[in-house]
């Protein structure tokens, strides 16, 4: 179209890849979710975290990892709070609880720390944050078909404020309508225990 201009793409790549970031904030998203295994290293109780992880869902340590008697046993969370409040930090032995430290350079804090009594593998499922827009790579974006709506009227708020403002509260409201609709369906349908 003769009226489009490279500036009017960039503010759309620029604004699409901030809704994408809004999508990553407004966590779980199922099909970002990773499983992490880290082998753990006795008497090391802090290890780094991809950038790209944006919460820990579960974690589980993994005893004898890979062999016919392998044993998982999960772990909790703890605050940071709960973290600060520990007296003995050092103390090793079969971690049971961890700290996720969300951070530009994230880490992970077990408690206790590892002991040297057996290998010890941390197994996590992580949500990572999505892969930016890339037009001139004309890449597919990084959701499933069913969340496609979701990109679409996310993207028409976000240029409606920009391109025309009288339009901005119709489009959020389709926004927010198609995330409804989609977040509703992006959900683990089984039993609580």
């Amino acid at each position: 179209h003769p009226g489009i201009r490279q500036e009017h793409l960039s503010t759309a790549q620029r604004e699409f890849n901030l809704g994408l970031a809004m999508l990553s904030n407004k966590q779980p998203n199922l099909w970002k979710v990773e499983l992490i295994t880290e082998t753990l290293v006795a008497s090391d109780g802090t290890y780094d975290v991809d950038a790209k992880v944006v919460m820990i869902l579960d974690a589980y340590i993994s005893l004898n990892y890979g062999d016919a008697d392998q044993v998982d046993r999960y772990i909790s969370p703890m605050s940071r709070t709960d973290y600060a409040g520990m007296s003995q930090k050092q103390t090793e032995g079969q971690p049971t609880t961890y700290y996720f430290e969300r951070t530009i350079t994230p880490t992970i804090t077990l408690w206790p720390i590892p002991d040297d009594s057996t290998t010890y593998t941390l197994n996590y499922y992580a949500c990572t944050q999505m892969q930016d827009a890339n037009l001139a790579g004309g890449e597919t974006p990084d959701v499933p078909y069913r969340w496609f709506d979701v990109l679409v009227a996310e993207l028409s708020f976000r240029l409606a404020r920009v391109y025309a403002p009288q339009l901005e509260m119709q489009r959020k409201a389709d926004a927010k309508e198609a995330w409804d609709i989609a977040a509703a369906q992006d959900t683990e349908w089984v039993n609580t225990s």
